[in-house]
């Protein structure tokens, strides 16, 4: 029998009463057992800046009736807490040359929060987690990975929240992380519900249905069919389930509910990206298209007009694109070379100037061994940003390409204006 039809099997007979066991220790995040089948799930909901959730996990794993740890961690933070310098393992072009920039800088980001909590509150976020991974490191018990990956819940937030709504989060991302200000309690409380993505999105989550959905309600899903998989009923008799405590409610109900017949076919779909709309990717070409049509139009009406509407678009995206590398500290060659790329970029779809922007700066600017190991720790500070060679080269590729924007629509609509005036 499959695993698939040994889980449909397992649903006709599951209930939420504890099989005979050794009874659990008394802990202070709440617990939750679910039996399916031959195979009890016990939820334990945790604090993530709490030493008493670590010490919980470690309680309820000394009783030993485990043989499988589930964790509310992805590869790639599970990765990096295994690894705190893996960030500077990436290659950065590499980052640029596939779009990955803005989840590495808004990954940066969620990281020094967490530092400065750590700082404030002398009690590292995810210290439960650390304890699942090492408890179950040392009792060589199967560590499930079993939450989706953060770089995907990001980029599912930002295609499912309206356009307008997106500059709304990225300001209040920076802002919360770049603040000089205590973290306050108020913060940390949530923190104890949820995890780093919630907390730093709680203020808009509450509001809007397109941002809770992505961030909390597929995550609970998600997790209970990752354990559908990776520990369906009768491959292991009892699994501690550790996840924050605001989501021990919905993964319970999901697990409590029947299983899917198919449940790698259900994950994956919350894996996808939703694609852009085809009028989102269409836009850029259109906007090359009215620009190249505004300059014949000029040209064919007066020579002096053609030449000062291509004048105008050279100076207004290549004075703002440039101008932003300079808010970047970038290298003065950089500036010039994004001063001059930039208005070709803006009619050329298929590459940016923040990529080429981030290119030049690399290579006048090779960032040293000691600027990866010192990321994550100068990303706390607003200064640090500037000082460290790796995360200004960030900021430059993110400025270039802003301002780029920028100067591609004011002088878009300076051409427009001096063609109508005309």
């Amino acid at each position: 029998m499959s695993h698939d039809d040994m889980s449909h099997e397992a649903s006709l007979h599951q209930d939420s009463v504890p099989l005979e066991a050794t009874p659990l220790p008394a802990t202070s995040g709440p617990l939750k057992t679910i039996t399916v089948g031959e195979t009890r799930y016990t939820l334990l909901g945790t604090a993530h800046v709490s030493a008493a959730s670590a010490d919980d996990v470690r309680a309820l794993l000394d009783c030993g009736t485990f043989d499988a740890v589930a964790i509310e961690l992805c590869d790639a933070r599970h990765h990096s807490m295994s690894n705190p310098d893996a960030m500077g393992e990436q290659d950065l072009f590499q980052v640029f040359r596939e779009g990955k920039a803005g989840m590495v800088a808004a990954s940066l980001a969620l990281g020094a929060f967490q530092q400065r909590i750590a700082d404030q509150s002398g009690i590292q976020p995810g210290a439960e987690m650390r304890a699942a991974v090492e408890e179950a490191s040392r009792r060589q018990l199967p560590l499930l990975l079993v939450d989706r990956d953060v770089g995907l819940t990001l980029k599912r937030i930002y295609r499912n929240v309206p356009w307008w709504q997106r500059f709304s989060l990225f300001s209040g991302l920076i802002g919360s992380v770049l603040s000089r200000q205590d973290v306050s309690q108020q913060e940390i409380e949530k923190l104890k519900e949820g995890d780093m993505l919630e907390a730093t999105f709680s203020e808009f989550a509450a509001e809007s249905e397109a941002l809770y959905t992505p961030l909390i309600r597929e995550r609970d899903r998600y997790m209970a069919l990752r354990l559908a998989e990776e520990a369906p009923p009768g491959r292991y008799q009892h699994v501690l389930v550790v996840v924050g405590a605001g989501h021990l409610k919905g993964t319970g109900e999901h697990l409590e509910a029947p299983w899917p017949a198919n449940p790698k076919a259900e994950r994956e779909s919350l894996e996808a990206t939703p694609p852009p709309s085809k009028l989102w990717k269409a836009l850029p070409w259109l906007i090359t298209a009215l620009v190249l049509t505004g300059f014949a139009i000029g040209f064919s009406r007066n020579t002096d007009l053609g030449w000062q509407l291509v004048l105008e678009w050279f100076l207004i995206n290549g004075l703002l694109s440039g101008g932003a590398t300079i808010i970047a500290m970038a290298h003065p060659v950089t500036v010039i070379a994004t001063f001059f790329a930039a208005p070709l970029t803006s009619l050329n779809p298929t590459i940016g100037a923040g990529f080429v922007a981030a290119g030049v700066e690399l290579y006048m600017r090779k960032p040293k061994v000691r600027d990866f190991s010192s990321l994550r720790q100068d990303v706390t500070q607003l200064k640090g940003w500037w000082q460290n060679r790796v995360s200004r080269t960030l900021l430059v590729f993110i400025l270039a390409t802003v301002g780029s924007a920028i100067g591609t629509w004011v002088a878009g609509f300076r051409i427009a204006g001096a063609l109508f005036a005309g």
